[in-house]
């Protein structure tokens, strides 16, 4: 493995020896990228039914320790989550 490495490097500096001597001369030209146009299409349509989510609070009667134990009512938050539906009033599900 390292003989071909030196040997690519050996003629690598050959390659570079020769350009700078002028005895190996490169033609290079100038390239260009290809046109590309773009014509009509549309984007795709998505019709998404998403769930719609409620928050708010309630009115619960939770144990407070204090020095002795009492029922106070506090608000609490709470979470309702309504599922989207069909045109046929079904419930849409995902799998």
């Amino acid at each position: 493995m390292r003989f071909l490495l030196a040997l690519v490097g050996i003629a690598a500096l050959v390659v570079v020896a020769l350009v700078s001597l002028g005895m190996l001369k490169l033609d290079t030209r100038a390239g260009a990228l290809p046109s590309v146009s773009v014509n009509g299409g549309k984007a795709p349509a998505v019709d998404a039914k998403m769930a719609t989510v409620e928050f708010g609070t309630a009115n619960k009667s939770v144990e407070v320790p204090t020095v002795g134990t009492t029922t106070k009512t506090i608000s609490v938050p709470t979470l309702h989550v309504n599922k989207p539906v069909d045109s046929d009033g079904n419930t849409v599900t995902t799998q």
